[in-house]
């Protein structure tokens, strides 16, 4: 009887061994488990991926800028200034007389030299640029901070900012100094628009 009992006991013992084993934990215990992974090792809930996006933006009166810190706040990403190396005047700005923006919009060949570059560019997957409408046109520093980095596979997405003009041909012409990115329409803002007009384009992006 007392053998019976013994190999009884034994019997009993390896089947909860068993049963701990095929829970996956060697104590039995199912709380000491990987919470992210279920009984075949497989993630259950992996962690959310969302683009990287940076928003780059060349503004002379804060009026550009203003529409990039709401697109900033919408999408979360990063802010990016594009900023001169010699930084405009209101004299250069005074476009009833030969300024400097004139002279520069007027010269195919004109590319403002920028003061930096945008570090690490690779990591983002959708890039905001946005500038003021001088003579129907972007500013030609928007042409060197296209020409400056590479774009290759990136979603770029324009916006600018003016009085009336609207985005035209400003958006298109830019096409070709990223060739290998993937160009969204543009849209035009005037000054003073609200974060929910802002927030509402940007849904309808679908990012």
């Amino acid at each position: 009887m007392k053998k019976f009992l013994g190999l009884l006991l034994v019997i009993v013992t390896a089947l909860f061994g068993l049963a701990a084993c095929a829970n996956g934990n060697p104590n039995g215990d199912d709380k000491g488990g990987n919470e992210q992974t279920g009984g075949s090792g497989e993630i259950k809930n992996p962690p959310a991926t969302a683009s990287e996006i940076l928003v780059a933006y060349f503004s002379c009166t804060n009026t550009t800028q203003g529409i990039a810190e709401h697109i900033q706040a919408e999408t979360k990403g990063t802010l990016y200034e594009i900023l001169p190396q010699v930084p405009y005047t209101s004299a250069d700005l005074n476009y009833n007389t030969d300024c400097r923006a004139n002279r520069e919009q007027n010269n195919s060949s004109a590319r403002p030299a920028i003061k930096g570059s945008v570090e690490n560019l690779e990591k983002y997957d959708v890039v905001f640029v946005g500038y003021p409408i001088w003579w129907g046109q972007a500013p030609k520093i928007i042409y060197t901070f296209l020409e400056s980095h590479d774009f290759s596979g990136k979603t770029i997405i324009p916006f600018c900012t003016s009085h009336s003009s609207g985005i035209g041909s400003s958006d298109t012409n830019l096409h070709s100094l990223a060739p290998n990115a993937k160009w969204v329409s543009g849209r035009r803002f005037s000054s003073g628009t609200s974060q929910k007009t802002v927030a509402d384009w940007i849904k309808g992006l679908d990012l």
